[in-house]
């Protein structure tokens, strides 16, 4: 059985720490701009061991790496795994040293305007500006179809039998023909995810949420899809018991995100 600690750790790597790239090319404040020339390298790793993500910034762009690189400019690193998924799942973060270059200021800057966007994924987080409630749903929408093939790739039990003897298949998440979409593709026991409407074949299962409010109630409110369906709030279109599991993983993996109860 996959380890827990690890396997939330795999997701904060590699489908929550993506999400810093959409959050930047969608910031358009004005401190933002005045920091655009600063260029750099924000590793954040786990000490002594090749476990890690970079964020690198160049020209104006931001791109999220895996791995460690050769000589980053900062780096913040973590004492464990879990030290590090507390960063961001609502925990305490426990520290493995003291970060490095954190005297290049307009960089920590940048990742701590970063890690202030990324609170916009907590639970208790409530925008009211359409494009910020927009924005919440595309992350949860990137992040746990990402999150979905993590689980399958890391080991998770149930999902590795469940993904096994699938043939090619398509699990489509879209809130209209202009709004985030997001999907999960299965074949043979492999996963893929990735943005946007997959078009070389038809959905497996496909989630058309109504509109953004629809699509909010139930990835940000975590409406149950079975009275969201009901409510108009969403069309399944598809295998009801594929997406019943789909509904399923993905509470799993909310769990595994959740803030640690006190």
């Amino acid at each position: 059985m996959a380890d827990r600690i690890l396997l939330t750790n795999r997701i904060v790597l590699r489908s929550i720490m993506p999400l810093f790239k959409v959050l930047y090319e969608a910031d358009t404040s004005p401190l933002k701009k005045l920091l655009a020339g600063f260029d750099g390298v924000i590793q954040l790793s786990i000490r002594g061991t090749d476990t890690g993500a970079f964020l690198h910034f160049k020209d104006g762009r931001l791109d999220v790496n895996q791995g460690i690189h050769p000589s980053p400019d900062i780096t913040i690193p973590f004492k464990h795994a879990a030290g590090m998924n507390a960063m961001f799942t609502g925990g305490i973060p426990v520290f493995g040293g003291l970060p490095t270059g954190i005297w290049k200021i307009p960089l920590l800057i940048k990742l701590v305007m970063l890690l202030l966007g990324l609170l916009l994924l907590m639970p208790n987080v409530n925008p009211k500006d359409p494009a910020k409630r927009e924005l919440k749903v595309k992350l949860i929408m990137y992040m746990v179809t990402n999150a979905l093939s993590q689980l399958n790739k890391g080991g998770d039990e149930d999902m590795t039998t469940w993904t096994a003897k699938q043939p090619d298949r398509i699990y489509q998440m879209s809130m209209g023909p202009a709004g985030p979409a997001a999907y999960l593709r299965v074949k043979a026991g492999r996963t893929k995810a990735g943005h946007g409407h997959y078009t070389r074949k038809a959905p497996f299962v496909h989630m058309r949420f109504n509109g953004l409010e629809g699509a909010y109630k139930v990835l940000a409110e975590s409406k149950d899809t079975v009275s969201a369906t009901a409510d108009g709030d969403i069309r399944l279109e598809g295998s009801p018991e594929y997406a019943g599991n789909i509904g399923s993983f993905m509470m799993r993996i909310q769990d595994m995100l959740l803030p640690p109860k006190k």
